[in-house]
């Protein structure tokens, strides 16, 4: 593990670089994981969700 010292300009610029130096589907993926990990935070106060789009990701186990 490496411990580095930035800002949060520096921070932010490094992680925006590393995430462009990836193709157009893992930056499509990692999208969909962000979006899939959110799904885990729950909000303040509970909403009728009953009219919104879902997308259920579906995991594929390695043996």
């Amino acid at each position: 593990m490496e411990i580095k010292y930035q800002t949060k300009e520096e921070s932010n610029k490094t992680q925006q670089e590393a995430f462009f130096k990836l193709s157009k589907s893992e930056r499509f993926c990692k999208l969909l994981q962000l979006m899939d990990n959110l799904k885990d935070f729950q909000p303040k106060d509970k909403k009728d969700t009953s009219d919104n789009f879902v997308i259920e990701i579906k995991r594929k186990i390695k043996e």
